[in-house]
């Protein structure tokens, strides 16, 4: 039982050396690019493909001083909105002042390990609901619950009562997935962990282990692949990174066991082989990642889409990965940015065409806070 407890432990999102004996000899420099890089899927002739090689610069630090931010969205108004996965609270930070203040504490929220108040979206009617919705982990699962925003109320009391849309899902202090967003289609993604559970990946009776699609009050849409299931796909270690491209195809993070993080491109009701394969296997029944990384060199946490590619943020890797696109391939090797300045990096969202937001995670328990942490950065990329 303990051999088995380190093994599991060993591929924790960015605990342990996450480096299998038998691999360890050949792996790559930590410094270095992605180990493997598989074109996949098909591409419009017409469509452009960004540069192989870009850059990304630091603009400078938008606030810092920030517990365990895990969620992150920005407002209308430029403003976000960050919630703590440790504490349980959302904050409100204005970028132009570099101010905070606090909107309120999410109730039920239960942290412990990598469990707690996780990914946070916007209504995509936000403008007249003024709802913000939350995965946060409660003492029996995870869920997804909407609250009212207001602040015209004071500080600290501009959340309204929790309205659950989705309860039952899965939870434990590992692998407990937590990236919400909504798509250009106005339905609800989330992506779930197996918590450790290998088999619920593959068993299509569980929400862990899979990327759910809904509608904004929680139920299946029509056009899910199955009928009345809120499954859209399986087969998922621990999904904790969302965003669509500008054609609207769905990409996704996740965590690798010992051997290999994935960069995955969705498809409706397609199996993406947790934990029967892991990385590309060239397996039948089984869609292989676009691209892959040794865990040390990225534990992949959030990702957005801007200036052509895919930016994905590492947390045990300590750097900004650029995976330059040609449609649904690559047009490049992944660029690594920033390795080892920042520590662990967990959200990143694009607020332009060429601009991101970057928040680190050094006060998650496993990082090495500096007086600073943690902070928001903003980036111009290209």
């Amino acid at each position: 039982m303990a051999a088995a407890a380190a093994l599991l432990l060993a591929g924790c999102s960015g605990g342990g050396s996450g480096v299998s004996p038998l691999l360890s000899s050949s792996r790559p420099p930590a410094s270095g690019g992605p180990s493997s890089v598989a074109p996949t899927g098909t591409t419009d002739a017409a469509e452009t493909a960004a540069p192989a090689t870009g850059t990304a610069k630091v603009t400078g630090t938008v606030v810092s001083g920030l517990n365990s931010p895990w969620g992150m969205v920005q407002l209308p108004d430029g403003s976000l909105l960050v919630g703590s996965r440790d504490t349980g609270r959302i904050t409100r930070v204005d970028v132009d002042k570099g101010t905070t203040t606090a909107v309120g504490v999410v109730p039920g929220v239960t942290p412990g390990g990598e469990a707690g108040l996780l990914g946070l979206a916007l209504s995509p009617d936000f403008g007249s609901d003024h709802l913000v919705y939350a995965y946060f982990t409660t003492e029996s699962d995870n869920r997804i619950a909407r609250m009212l925003y207001d602040p015209s109320r004071p500080a600290g009391e501009q959340l309204g009562a929790p309205d659950t849309i989705l309860r039952g899902i899965p939870s434990g202090t590992i692998h407990d997935g937590g990236r919400i967003a909504f798509g250009p289609d106005k339905m609800l993604y989330a992506g779930t962990g197996e918590t450790g559970q290998r088999g619920l990946a593959q068993d299509k009776a569980s929400l862990g282990g899979k990327i759910l699609r809904m509608t904004p009050d929680g139920q299946p849409p029509k056009d899910n692949p199955t009928p009345g299931s809120l499954d859209y796909s399986d087969g998922h270690r621990n999904v904790q990174g969302l965003a669509w491209d500008d054609k609207g195809r769905l990409w996704a993070s996740e965590f690798g066991q010992d051997t290999w993080d994935e960069l995955n491109l969705i498809e409706p009701g397609k199996n993406y082989g947790w934990p029967v394969v892991e990385g590309i296997a060239h397996r039948a029944g089984y869609v292989d990642p676009v691209a892959q990384w040794h865990t040390d060199e990225a534990s992949p946490s959030g990702i957005a889409y801007a200036a052509g590619c895919i930016w994905m943020a590492s947390l045990r890797g300590e750097r900004l990965w650029r995976i330059p696109l040609h449609g649904a391939t690559t047009s490049g090797a992944p660029q690594a940015f920033f390795t080892g300045t920042y520590g662990r990096l967990r959200t990143v969202i694009a607020t332009g065409p060429d601009t991101l937001l970057l928040t680190t995670s050094n006060t998650d328990g496993r990082g090495h806070p500096t007086k600073a942490d943690d902070r928001i950065l903003s980036l111009k990329v290209s």
